[in-house]
């Protein structure tokens, strides 16, 4: 199968987030100084005005508080332009009351999507899939999520895997299955006999066995 060189260049866990400028609801902005050293969800949806994507988009703008304090800001995408997302933004808050007053970037020209992979030729040649880039403050993408056109996002698990990259950085840990904020952690298991044998007399962890230790944060 042949390979598109958009699809050979899509940015991966651990690469820098491609910088740009663009068009978006709020204005013109640079993403670099737009995160301005604060965590940042980029993500895409295929179109305006379409049922799915507007309980998605919606979805974000209910989290706005939770995203606020995570220190998080929030950037959509879609291959609209800027008048289009202008009517949608206003048409959902008429109907709904919710207001997308995050920037959402007008892709006219598909340079941000190609830019992110976010166009996928085998779903769509000209609607973007529906991506969520996590991109720490040092601009390094650290979660990539990918849906297609027609099944829309999980918010609670948004929220749960920035929380936990968010804990894990901060205390250096790792997260089990299904971890939630609040709950315990796995202790690094150890690398030396001597630590193994301290890990087995521990008692004051949560243990399967040696390799495989919780404790609270």
């Amino acid at each position: 199968m042949e390979t598109t060189q958009e699809q050979t260049i899509m940015p991966r866990i651990g690469d820098n987030a491609p910088d740009f400028e663009a068009i978006t609801t709020i204005g013109k902005l640079q993403f670099s100084e737009y995160i301005d050293g604060k965590w940042a969800l980029l993500f895409s949806h295929p179109a305006d005005f379409t049922p799915v994507c507007t309980t998605e988009m919606s979805g974000f703008a209910v989290e706005q508080a939770v995203f606020d304090n995570l220190d998080t800001k929030l950037i959509g995408l879609s291959i609209d332009s800027i008048h289009s997302h202008l009517a949608w933004v206003n048409n959902v808050q008429r109907n709904t009351g919710v207001y997308m007053n995050f920037p959402i970037i007008a892709d006219i020209d598909m340079k941000v999507a190609k830019l992110y992979g976010m166009l996928q030729p085998n779903e769509s040649e000209t609607a973007a899939v529906r991506a969520v880039f996590f991109i720490d403050p040092y601009q390094k993408i650290r979660l990539i999520m990918y849906y297609p056109l027609n099944v829309g996002r999980n918010m609670k698990e948004i929220i749960r895997c920035l929380e936990a990259l968010q804990t894990s950085d901060e205390h250096k840990v790792a997260l089990p299955l299904n971890w939630k904020k609040g709950e315990k952690i796995i202790v690094p298991p150890p690398k030396t006999l001597k630590q193994m044998e301290d890990r087995i007399a521990d008692d004051s962890l949560d243990k399967v066995d040696f390799y495989l230790a919780k404790r609270s944060l």
